[in-house]
């Protein structure tokens, strides 16, 4: 849609146009600050993929505190997420941003200075409880600020600054390994560079607006007026003030529903759902490649120097992945259409991995054919599968529940994702590489067969059309 046409704002009424000026730029600065959350988010779950090989030696891992060390950042990941909804209405956004920053320094410092596991625990929980708050307020910061018409791409960001974060992780190990690799706790090194990015959001965040809905949900009119025009033309943002204010009723209704709800069949059926299709893109194993991608490599026959630079070709592809899926994929292809596909590709590759590392005779060919394997299973599931399955889960749920539906999805999300990660590590040990990916193979084939079954089509129609067909016991 262009800038210089009206749009109609939610409830069928028109807007006047947005309009060049100064308060694009804001806005388009406003977003470069708040998704520095998601560049940490990317950074500190990508990051400890090089640092874990030298970690191991300093500090005497095993396969199973290996596991531990990775997983319980996302455990963190999992609390963090669910008390960050209780500070975004208490702090409101901006205030619970610039925390966020604070807890992912201080969990930095407490992993960079860790001498044993007995710190190194306790540090990497606290930067998981950053990186969930990170994951659920930086997202709906970013939404409530953004006009309708740049609300997709803006929001969209934070998706690619978490690929950018990981992808900088994987550089950043590859160029520290190369120059200092001999050095005693080099990982250290890896790890301190996070304490950059969060800096800059605690900084930046000083100078940036709150959010107008949260603003309004407090009573605070006059000062979510003036936010609005920062980021508004001056008719554009009186118009939506009353857009906002019915925005933050919706909001208030949205966070009503809860586990009484569960009673009604339709809404049960919908909860599960939610709760498979975020269980199903984590039983992927992109993570476990994001974590471990050195380690994998080193399993398939690179040496320990090459594995870390090779690693960054799936960095690379993560980001190509979501560019194309945000800027190109995302709203020409059914939501259904585009996630089961996704998974048909990401089960398919599975399986060569199983074939290659099960047939293929230790050495360069072996190691190579994985290579390629892995990053083309990166991409596709980027393209497909990683924003594809968030903005499903946001449309999926009615207004009553959806909070209550988004929560415990993502609850799901980070639990499934913490006993993959812990187990990766063990499985590998145990079964190589054949037992870990033919179990993804396995799982892969049901989650295809569940989603197939019951995941709905939600794009394509209003969120008051898919409540009524859900009602309606109308799913597929």
């Amino acid at each position: 849609m262009s800038h210089g046409s009206p749009t109609s704002s939610h409830g069928g009424v028109t807007l006047p146009p947005l309009r060049p000026g100064p308060h694009q730029r804001r806005l388009d600065l406003i977003a470069v600050v708040a998704t520095f959350g998601g560049l940490l988010f990317g950074y500190d779950t990508g990051v400890i993929n090089g640092a874990l090989e030298p970690m191991k030696e300093d500090l005497g891992l095993t396969t199973v505190t290996e596991g531990l060390v990775t997983a319980t950042l996302l455990i963190g990941a999992a609390v963090g997420a669910l008390v960050s909804g209780v500070l975004n209405d208490r702090l409101g956004r901006k205030r619970t941003l610039t925390l966020i920053a604070v807890v992912f320094f201080v969990g930095t410092l407490g992993c960079v200075f860790a001498p044993g596991l007995g710190v190194m625990l306790p540090s990497r929980f606290v930067l998981g409880v950053a990186v969930g708050a990170a994951s659920a307020t930086v997202p709906v910061y970013l939404s409530e600020l953004a006009p309708t018409e740049r609300r997709g791409t803006l929001s969209g960001r934070n998706e690619l600054a978490i690929v950018l974060g990981q992808m900088l992780a994987f550089i950043i190990n590859a160029i520290i390994a190369s120059v200092w690799g001999e050095h005693e706790g080099v990982w250290r090194y890896m790890l301190a560079v996070c304490a950059v990015p969060a800096v800059f959001l605690f900084f930046g965040m000083l100078r940036m607006p709150e959010s107008p809905r949260w603003l309004i949900s407090k009573g605070r009119y006059d000062e979510a007026l003036q936010v609005l025009m920062e980021v508004r033309n001056e008719d554009r943002a009186r118009a939506e003030l009353g857009e906002v204010e019915q925005l933050a009723d919706e909001e208030a209704e949205s966070h009503k529903g809860g586990w009484s709800d569960m009673a009604v069949p339709w809404i049960r059926r919908l909860v599960i759902i939610g709760c498979g299709l975020a269980a199903a893109q984590q039983v992927t194993g992109i993570n476990s490649i994001m974590y471990y991608g050195t380690q994998l490599l080193t399993e398939a026959g690179f040496s320990a120097s090459a594995a870390i630079i090779a690693n960054v070709a799936n960095g690379v592809l993560a980001v190509v992945g979501t560019a194309l899926c945000l800027f190109v994929v995302i709203d020409k292809v059914h939501r259904r259409k585009l996630i089961i596909i996704g998974f048909c590709a990401t089960t398919t590759i599975h399986g060569l991995i199983t074939l290659a590392a099960t047939i293929l005779p230790a050495g360069t060919t072996r190691a190579w054919v994985i290579l390629v394997l892995c990053v083309t299973f990166v991409f596709f599931m980027q393209c497909c599968l990683n924003a594809p399955v968030w903005v499903a889960l946001s449309e999926m749920f009615p207004l009553r529940i959806r909070g209550f539906g988004m929560g415990i999805s993502i609850l799901c999300m980070w639990l499934v994702n913490a006993a993959l990660t812990f187990s990766f590590p063990v499985i590998v040990g145990k079964a190589g590489l054949q037992g870990m990916f033919g179990l993804f193979f396995v799982i892969g084939l049901a989650a295809i067969f569940f989603l197939w079954k019951m995941l709905p089509n939600t794009s394509g129609r209003s969120l008051e059309e898919l409540e009524e067909s859900f009602s309606r016991g109308e799913f597929v």
